[in-house]
């Protein structure tokens, strides 16, 4: 009994006591912008800085400092960069969680965007892979200004020649994690039947050309205005989710990639074949779940799949050379198009974000840095 006891005290002690460090640290953090390469830059660059959590009402262009490479790192001229919905996780704070690493009260790193294209401009003492004057995309917070400063082994490395500026930024946050979904974690086969749930979304377009080109019966689902798009785009059929639920079509799929959480499991399963898989890639709009929003699917994925035949896998996309260059090449084989829906300048990245946190963009959305 007594040892009962102290257990009881220590399971509510442990989440009490986390509890209290997390208050004590949201008010003991401050809420002032305060960037190093704020206030009166002796070489300024434009740039899309937040220095609160919010809508996009909060985004200013701000003159900030511009980065100086370290021996490890490259500078790059930004010539174009993409909006992914990561952008407006991170603008907003949400989930909530996620505040733990990006910062309590305000954002600890007050630049925004990841996906780049543009130009090497200068390179640290130890850098050796890439060299001022190459052009290059890659992935890299900061991507929405005029320069932004990268590791040497990160995510950067050269664009082809025959891909434009716009094509390569639209590719990596989207086209990587499409590729990865589908090879890595789907473990798609030539000849299975895929489905892919938001086939005109920025992951879908990709998806659904690299599901082709991996060999695959391809149905896409999106609305009805993307119809002849996602099959211009290599889909074999398509369904309109306006008309028809595919989780009630009676086909069957090996493989399900699910970018619009719109859909049960339980739901899903219907359409899966012994032994199916389903990865599950996002869901869920800006307003979605304050709390653990996304994070929820993944949770639900793993108490769900042990009791069920099929496979519900969550998934994280992970930057790599090898994988930014295989899309590189892809793309300037014609093998795979990016889809471009709008283009924005750098002024006008509020109205992009907007845009895109509406969840009808049709492929990808374009800031214009030049």
């Amino acid at each position: 009994m007594r040892l009962r006891r102290v257990l009881g005290w220590t399971a509510l002690a442990i989440p009490l006591a986390l509890f209290l460090f997390v208050f004590v640290a949201y008010w003991m953090s401050d809420n002032v912008c305060g960037d190093p390469g704020l206030g009166t830059p002796a070489d300024p660059v434009k740039a899309i800085i937040h220095c609160d959590y919010g809508t996009a009402d909060v985004l200013e262009l701000r003159d900030v400092e511009k980065p100086v490479p370290r021996d490890d790192q490259i500078l790059v001229k930004v010539r174009a960069a993409a909006v992914n919905p990561l952008d407006w996780h991170f603008l907003r704070g949400t989930p909530y969680v996620l505040r733990l690493d990006a910062g309590l009260r305000r954002p600890e790193n007050i630049r925004l965007g990841v996906d780049f294209a543009g130009t090497v401009e200068a390179v640290g003492a130890n850098v050796t892979r890439l060299e001022p004057g190459n052009d290059v995309f890659g992935g890299e917070f900061g991507a929405f200004g005029e320069y932004v400063a990268v590791h040497q082994d990160w995510a950067i490395v050269k664009k082809p020649a025959d891909v434009s500026f716009e094509q390569a930024a639209s590719a990596p946050m989207a086209a990587v994690t499409a590729l990865q979904a589908l090879r890595d974690r789907g473990k798609v086969q030539r000849g299975e039947r895929v489905l892919i749930n938001g086939a005109s979304g920025g992951v879908g377009t990709f998806a659904v050309q690299l599901a082709r080109h991996f060999g695959a019966h391809v149905t896409g689902v999106c609305s009805t205005r993307n119809l002849e798009m996602v099959r211009l785009l290599g889909a074999d059929e398509v369904i309109d989710y306006t008309r028809q639920d595919f989780t009630e079509s009676g086909e069957k799929y090996d493989l399900i990639l699910d970018m619009v959480g719109n859909r049960t499991l339980s739901d899903m399963r219907r359409v899966m074949t012994p032994g199916g898989r389903a990865v599950l890639i996002g869901g869920g709009g800006p307003d979605a779940g304050n709390w653990i929003g996304p994070l929820w699917i993944p949770i639900k994925a793993m108490l769900y799949s042990p009791f069920v035949d099929q496979d519900f896998l969550p998934f994280l996309t992970q930057f790599n050379h090898d994988d930014l260059t295989l899309l590189g090449n892809l793309m300037q084989e014609g093998t795979v198009t990016p889809v471009i829906d709008r283009r924005y300048s750098l002024t006008e990245v509020p109205d992009a974000v907007r845009y895109l946190e509406e969840g009808h963009a049709r492929g990808k959305v374009i800031i214009e840095v030049d």
